[in-house]
């Protein structure tokens, strides 16, 4: 009787995991990493590695150190690689080495071998798990041995000539349609294109972008297959850099995900609240210099927000530009002065524009000619120093070897509220007589 309730409870789990896998997440983050251990070991291997993919990262690796080994073994053997690359970086060297034990030593050595590579390389983007066929092959021998290794469905298999190197490609299309004894040499295409291990990531997108390609094979300094980029690896990559960039560009840790734990959270966000904080009391001391010309000119503490909020949004367009710029390659640190002088034209002609729009805006409301031009230069002024700020923020993090991603809003914010308020407050100060 209690077996049937056990496999009854396992059932259950299943189908709310299958169901509703971000409420089973967020249950199994509250558990004791134990318990939550032993409810996944009783899943089937592929949602397990589903449930580790979208748990937070602090709650992962704990989860993860809990379940029986048979259980790692099987995620190790048969789950992304990818994700189990990312897993095993998270333990110490003796730890991990004790989890790779519980494998094939060929497949110790992949894992060892793509922790080898760099974060951002074709390497660490790579499926290991790729097989090739010879030349040689005919097409029912090739269909018998796809159907014994349960390959995944794939567009494009790889083949090898007699020294292993890998020579050319066949269709799966082209594969479906030929006779049976054809061998598969008489239906190859040449390779489109291929990438080497260390080659960057913005390599592999810029190749499988050219050549219109699902699946970029990865060859050694011999020419032979190391693993595969696919398609869909490629995107997930892509898209997890682009949510890290977003967090990190406002003092969010990549670590960080929705269902962290909230004190995981205010340990990883308040240093950089802390910071934003000072600059903040910067900006002020910027408008207490000023303290005089506000108390005489009470309409400037009203029109200060926006002065600074155009700059600011002028600034976060062209640090979005120039971001995207240096993460696709599009521009190199050697190219600052164009881009800079780019930003800074722009924030011009548009801070022209702006201006007129502003100022004649100000005079209707305040009947005032000297404070709509007091409004308008200082707009054109902030707008053009804001482009230079956003263009000059991630390329100088850049040049000093850091991510230009890394808490640039905060920096460019400060720089933009300063820019602002000096710029408006000072010419009020100058030109006060009209006002």
């Amino acid at each position: 009787m209690t077996g049937n309730a056990n496999t009854v409870i396992e059932a259950l789990n299943r189908q709310f995991f299958l169901d509703h896998p971000s409420e089973a997440v967020k249950e199994l983050e509250l558990f004791d990493p134990q318990l939550s251990g032993k409810i996944l070991s009783n899943q089937p291997i592929p949602l397990v590695a589903n449930t580790l993919e979208i748990l937070s990262p602090d709650a992962t690796s704990s989860i993860f150190s809990c379940l029986p080994e048979s259980v790692i073994k099987s995620l190790l053997t048969e789950s992304n690689p990818n994700l189990m690359v990312g897993l095993l970086g998270k333990f110490d060297e003796k730890k991990r080495a004790r989890l790779l034990s519980l494998v094939d030593p060929y497949i110790q050595n992949d894992y060892r071998t793509m922790m080898s590579y760099a974060e951002d390389s074709a390497g660490r983007l790579m499926d290991t798990r790729s097989h090739v066929f010879r030349e040689t092959m005919t097409v029912r021998q090739c269909l018998k041995r796809l159907r014994e290794l349960k390959v995944k469905p794939t567009r494009t298999l790889f083949l090898v000539d007699g020294q292993n190197k890998l020579v050319s490609r066949v269709e799966m299309q082209d594969l479906a349609l030929a006779e049976p004894m054809q061998e598969l040499r008489e239906l190859a295409q040449p390779l489109k294109a291929f990438v080497n291990p260390t080659d960057p990531k913005e390599e592999v997108v810029s190749k499988m972008e050219e050549f219109k390609i699902s699946n970029l094979p990865v060859l050694d300094v011999n020419g032979s297959l190391v693993g595969v980029v696919r398609y869909d690896a490629l995107v997930k990559a892509v898209e997890e850099e682009a949510t890290v960039d977003i967090q990190t560009m406002f003092g969010v840790s990549k670590d960080e995900r929705a269902l962290s734990k909230p004190m995981f959270a205010v340990k990883k966000r308040l240093p950089w609240l802390e910071i934003n904080l000072l600059t903040a009391f910067l900006a002020a001391s910027v408008v207490g210099l000023f303290e005089a010309t506000i108390a005489k000119y009470t309409a400037l503490a009203v029109l200060l927000p926006v002065v600074a909020g155009q700059s600011g949004n002028t600034g976060a367009q062209a640090l979005a530009v120039t971001m995207r710029g240096l993460a696709l390659k599009e521009i190199s640190i050697r190219q600052w002065k164009a881009v800079v002088f780019k930003e800074m034209w722009v924030g011009f002609l548009n801070g022209i524009a702006v201006a007129l729009t502003t100022s004649v805006g100000v005079y209707f409301w305040s009947h005032s000619a000297g404070l709509a031009m007091v409004i308008g230069i200082s707009m054109v002024i902030s707008m053009v120093l804001a482009g230079l700020a956003g263009a000059s923020v991630p390329i100088v993090l850049t040049r000093l070897g850091q991510d230009p991603a890394t808490a640039s809003s905060i920096v460019l914010t400060t720089v933009t509220d300063v820019a602002g308020f000096f710029s408006f407050l000072g010419i009020a100060t100058m030109l006060s007589h009209l006002l």
